[in-house]
């Protein structure tokens, strides 16, 4: 009799300790979900446009990493599962993949063989602290055409020069005062800035190829982090513009925003078409870089184009002094029954 009330006891403790334990072990779910349902929220309402939401957005991909981790847990985990528990991490999971599948999948548009090609690069210099004669090198190897720079003062204009960029890319509109330049390797036409409401003027110009005028902006927009009004007024303005702009355009450089950002969608639904999702390279994280304990987390850094360009390739390289990766892609000029709108 007393070992049955003692056994009896004794299951009634394992099995208040297994109550307890599931219970925390779910709180502790829900708690490492909340950053993932949260910025749910954020990405399918579009609250992140002019608010302090923009910062976290560009977690985004990283948030479904942890969704996806939790699902494991739930369903290895035998006090954890439940079908309520399993249904639910399953549909946030879900939701994160379909908003994000899109740019890991090519479109899978033919580029012609003969198809003109261009060579286009962008790099956000760091306040020119990037290391010249590794930019050189870069346009060098790459053979870049037409290069974006941003963050570049007129020393940082002097370094270059002095490491040999001006025998490679003779043709230049050099704005560092509004902190974007434009280098390329053949002439440059209708040079100038534009005239729009951003914190300063984005540098334009146009490259005549294969018998076309591509436009060209080298754009950094303001931070985020700064003033979220700000930012997303600059990337207003680069949406009208490209609104009005021709299927020949090319909009690259730090767009200090993310594919999942409510105003960078906007931006392409208004024509653009993003190289890295266009390729199915859709993880590329371009900043920080330089940091021991901290890898390239979010892509700022793009190469957009109108439907008159198709991508052919397009990869991130690491630049010593500079905490962004640049960014090399190369563009082929499609015929004109050929062209289609951006995704």
């Amino acid at each position: 009799m007393t070992d049955t009330v003692a056994e009896a006891s004794g299951d009634t403790r394992r099995r208040r300790a297994g109550g307890r334990g599931r219970r925390w072990g779910l709180l502790g779910c829900g708690v490492a979900l909340t950053a993932p349902a949260a910025l749910l929220v954020v990405r399918l309402t579009g609250l992140d446009a002019g608010t302090p939401l923009a910062m976290p957005m560009v977690l985004f991909p990283w948030t479904t990493v942890i969704a996806v981790l939790v699902l494991l847990l739930v369903a290895a985990v035998p006090v954890l599962r439940s079908r309520w528990a399993l249904a639910g991490v399953a549909a946030l999971v879900i939701a994160h993949a379909i908003l994000l599948a899109p740019r890991f999948l090519p479109d899978g548009r033919q580029v012609p063989a003969h198809a003109v090609e261009l060579r286009v690069a962008t790099i956000n210099t760091n306040g020119g602290a990037a290391d010249a004669r590794a930019v050189v090198e870069l346009v060098r190897t790459e053979r870049i055409d037409v290069l974006a720079v941003q963050q570049m003062p007129r020393g940082g204009v002097e370094a270059l020069d002095r490491a040999g960029l001006d025998a490679l890319l003779p043709y230049r509109e050099l704005r560092p005062e509004y902190d974007s330049s434009i280098y390329s390797r053949l002439p440059l036409g209708d040079a100038g800035t534009t005239h729009a409401d951003t914190a300063w003027p984005q540098t334009v110009a146009e490259v005549t190829v294969g018998g076309r005028d591509v436009r060209f902006m080298a754009v950094h927009t303001y931070y985020p982090l700064g003033s979220p009004e700000r930012w997303t007024r600059d990337m207003a303005a680069l949406t009208s513009l490209a609104g009005r702009a021709g299927p020949d355009t090319v909009y690259l450089g730090d767009f200090n925003a993310s594919l999942d950002h409510a105003p960078m969608r906007d931006l392409l639904a208004a024509g653009l078409i993003d190289t890295h999702a266009e390729l199915g390279h859709g993880w590329a994280p371009t900043w920080p870089v330089g940091h021991a304990l901290v890898p390239p987390m979010v892509q700022l850094d793009h190469v957009l184009h109108g439907p008159g360009l198709a991508g052919v390739s397009v990869s991130e390289h690491a630049v010593p002094g500079t905490d962004h990766r640049a960014v090399v892609a190369v563009l082929a000029l499609l015929p004109e029954k050929d062209r289609q709108r951006g995704r």
